[in-house]
């Protein structure tokens, strides 16, 4: 019971890191680009995360943990950070390989303008619960940067449809981490709505996380910075 969240992690990052080595793919020659990606991106998340567990927005039951714990989190909660951005990067890089066309193009900015609405709706309904307040308006940031100030790299159209891929494993892992629960959440820090047992807010937490990956994983790779 102790290693329910480590098995967690493994089991999300096995079959990526395995399938990493496909000839066509060839993932494993990006990792260059895409640790450094996650290492940045890390930083950020476990900072907020660091915050959120001491403003008792979510805690981690010890029942499922191996008790290993540095600067206030599991052990198991930061390789949260590498495992979930990597897999999530994986379909990213896979769909841009075997799905070349992508006919979200056109409607990418549109996307992003409806999400940059909900935001802000947010920010207005929820400015008064921590994980709603930080989540929308970090989000509502990095969609903002992304889509009105760093024209250069245009690949939103390409996201929206990783992200879309990726809610499929996001409900299966989110499902378990807060079905038993792994991860609990105060309700008084959130507007309360769940889908099962997922918080509302933990989507756009999602797109927060793998926006800023692919984001600095697409920047990496456009300038060759290397690890």
């Amino acid at each position: 019971m102790h290693y329910t969240y480590l098995l967690i992690n493994l089991a999300v990052i096995l079959f990526p890191l395995v399938l990493s080595f496909d000839k066509k793919v060839h993932f494993f020659s990006k990792w260059k680009y895409i640790f450094p990606a996650i290492l940045i991106t890390g930083v950020v998340f476990l900072i907020w995360d660091i915050l959120f567990t001491k403003l008792n927005v979510w805690s981690f039951n010890p029942d499922y943990l191996i008790g290993i714990n540095l600067m206030g989190l599991p052990l198991e909660e930061m390789l949260f950070f590498l495992t979930v951005p990597y897999a999530c990067v994986f379909i990213y890089e896979c769909l841009n390989v075997y799905f070349p066309k992508n006919h979200l193009q056109r409607y990418s900015l549109a996307l992003s303008n409806l999400f940059i609405g909900l935001c802000v709706a947010m920010l207005f309904f929820g400015y008064s619960k921590w994980y709603t307040f930080i989540n929308f308006g970090f989000l509502l940031l990095v969609l903002g940067y992304v889509e009105y100030v760093n024209i250069k790299f245009r690949f939103m159209y390409r996201f929206y449809r990783a992200y879309l891929v990726s809610l499929i494993p996001f409900y299966i892992v989110n499902g378990f981490l807060t079905a038993i629960p792994v991860v609990m959440y105060n309700n008084k820090e959130n507007i309360g709505f769940r889908v099962g047992s997922i918080p509302f807010e933990d989507h756009f937490y999602l797109m927060s996380l793998l926006l800023m990956n692919v984001f600095l994983y697409e920047v990496f790779k456009a300038k060759g910075i290397k690890a």
